[in-house]
């Protein structure tokens, strides 16, 4: 392994230095994956349970593949996503990813995705919800090549605060060579309705109860396209969901 990372490094802007430490010499290098043309892949990323829980993915999509990834980070001290794809002409990409964390938690999807052959498409979905002082951070990057013609990647950043202590963080960045392309992001940081809260209310819901039925509807969207068993992410994430909004 390389030295640790600090601060400096843009990727690791946000990330816990500390708890990184505590890992780094046993950290793994990003396990490989190569999806051969025209084939598909569906991965659900479920939490290890462990207090520092840190996955690195090197991807790469041959001529048409289709790669769906699905991923719940929720540590109790430290989550970090990493995923780095090369896409190849035609393929498919999509993330569907979700920070939820309470107490001093800091989580984090760091993705960079390389378009480097024409007609690729990517997707990012990332929904964060953060409450007392945890931190949520999305840092996404996309290049495209000059041979990467008719892009097509979008990014959807949104999180919702429950607290005042707690901080969201998105940072995407574009790195454009090619001329006919379409590249769209967009950022956005929140707290619940007021009104909406005061209606759940008024339906005889707790105050817990309503707030975490309102985020259930937030997150709840990123694993409708799962094909097959959810594997219980959408359960765990609920139950994330619940503890946070209590």
């Amino acid at each position: 392994m390389t030295a640790l990372p600090t601060r400096k490094l843009e990727a690791y802007r946000y990330a816990d230095i500390d708890a990184l430490r505590d890992v780094w010499d046993g950290l793994a290098q990003p396990e490989r994956v190569e999806i051969a043309a025209q084939q598909r892949l569906q991965q659900i990323w479920l939490p290890s349970g462990d207090e520092v829980d840190i996955r690195r993915v090197e991807m790469t999509l041959q001529k048409g593949a289709t790669a769906r990834i699905f991923a719940l980070n929720n540590a109790p001290r430290y989550g970090r996503f990493e995923l780095d794809v090369t896409m190849h002409e035609g393929a498919d990409f999509a993330l569907y990813g979700a920070n939820i964390g309470g107490g001093n938690s800091t989580l984090e999807i760091v993705t960079t995705l390389r378009h480097i052959a024409p007609g690729a498409t990517s997707h990012q979905t990332v929904r964060s919800v953060l409450g007392d002082k945890a931190t949520g951070s999305f840092l996404g990057k996309i290049e495209v090549a000059r041979e990467g013609q008719q892009t097509d990647a979008e990014q959807s950043v949104k999180a919702m605060l429950l607290h005042r202590g707690a901080t969201a963080n998105a940072k995407p960045e574009l790195e454009i060579y090619a001329d006919d392309v379409k590249c769209a992001h967009g950022a956005t940081v929140g707290e619940l309705d007021r009104n909406q809260l005061f209606y759940a209310a008024a339906r005889g819901l707790d105050p817990a109860s309503a707030r975490a039925l309102l985020l259930e509807g937030f997150v709840g969207g990123l694993w409708g396209d799962i094909d097959g068993d959810d594997l219980g992410i959408a359960d765990l994430a609920r139950a994330t969901l619940h503890k946070v909004a209590a």
